[in-house]
C-alpha cells in the first residue's frame, strides 16, 4: 500500500461536540463549556494553519440548536458576537478568511451585523478559509438547492435532463468550497447530525473520545496523523 504519511487534507470539517458534558463533568454550568470551547476553536485554527490545511469548517450552530433553552441560545449568540470582536484582529493578521454557510434570516440584527463584519474584515485572507456553519442544516441546504434548480428549470435556463451532480453542488451553500476530506466529531459520538451530508460522501471520518473543550493543537495534530494513514479509494481498487 502506498504510504500516505505526508498527506495533509485540504479541507477539515469539525463537529464540535461535548461542551455541555465537559462542563457538567467539571461541576460547571453548560455555558462555561461553550466559553472554553472558544479556546479550542482558536487552537485548531492555529494547528490548521501550521499544518497547511486550506479549509477548516466548524459546525458552530445547527438549525436544531434553536430548540435549546432560550437562555442558552441567547448566551451563545452573545458569545459569538464577543468572539467576533476579540478574534477578528488576529484572524486578519494570520490571513484567515471567514465565510458563513447556513441561513441568516433567523438571526437578530446584531448577530447579522457581526457576521457581516467578520466576513468583510477578513475577506482578503489567503492562508486559510474558516467556514462557520451557523444555523446550518444539511437537509435544509439540499432542499434550498432543489428549489433553486426547480426555478432554473421553470425559467428555461436548464432542462431536467441537464441536471447532474455538478448542478446540485453548484446550488449548495458550499458551491465555492471543496468537499471535506476529513470530518472530525469530538466527544465519541459517531454520527453526522445533519452536517454536510452531500459533501461528505467520500470524506474520511474520525470520532475521538475527547470533549471539544479539551481538543487543542495536540489533538488536532493526532487527528491528522490518523488521516495520513487512511487509504482513500473513492470506491475504486
Amino acid at each position: 500500500m502506498e504510504s500516505n504519511s505526508n498527506r495533509i487534507p485540504t479541507h477539515v470539517a469539525i463537529i464540535m461536540d461535548g461542551n455541555g458534558r465537559w462542563a457538567k463533568a467539571q461541576g460547571k454550568e453548560r455555558f462555561e463549556g461553550h466559553i472554553e470551547g472558544v479556546d479550542s476553536v482558536r487552537e485548531c485554527i492555529k494547528a490548521a494553519r501550521r499544518n497547511g490545511v486550506r479549509y477548516l469548517t466548524l459546525y458552530a450552530f445547527s438549525t436544531e440548536n434553536w430548540g435549546r433553552p432560550q437562555e442558552e441560545v441567547n448566551a451563545l449568540m452573545e458569545l459569538f458576537c464577543k468572539s467576533v470582536i476579540a478574534e477578528t484582529p488576529e484572524l486578519k493578521k494570520e490571513g484567515v478568511k471567514v465565510v458563513m454557510i447556513g441561513r441568516r434570516d433567523r438571526f437578530s440584527e446584531k448577530v447579522c451585523s457581526h457576521l457581516e463584519q467578520i466576513e468583510s474584515s477578513t475577506a482578503e485572507g489567503e492562508n486559510l478559509t474558516l467556514v462557520l456553519a451557523f444555523d446550518y442544516s444539511s437537509r435544509d441546504e439540499i432542499t434550498v438547492a432543489m428549489q433553486r434548480i426547480a426555478k432554473q428549470v421553470a425559467e428555461g435556463q436548464i432542462t431536467p435532463e441537464e441536471i447532474c451532480e455538478q448542478t446540485i453542488a453548484q446550488n449548495l451553500y458550499t458551491a465555492q468550497i471543496p468537499d471535506p476530506d476529513f470530518i472530525i466529531r469530538t466527544s465519541g459520538e459517531c454520527r453526522l447530525s445533519n452536517f454536510l451530508l452531500w459533501q461528505s460522501s467520500y470524506a474520511e471520518m474520525y470520532f475521538p473520545q475527547t470533549m471539544w473543550p479539551d481538543f487543542k493543537q495536540e489533538q488536532f495534530d493526532e487527528a491528522l496523523e490518523v488521516y495520513a494513514q487512511r487509504n482513500r479509494r473513492y470506491g475504486k481498487l
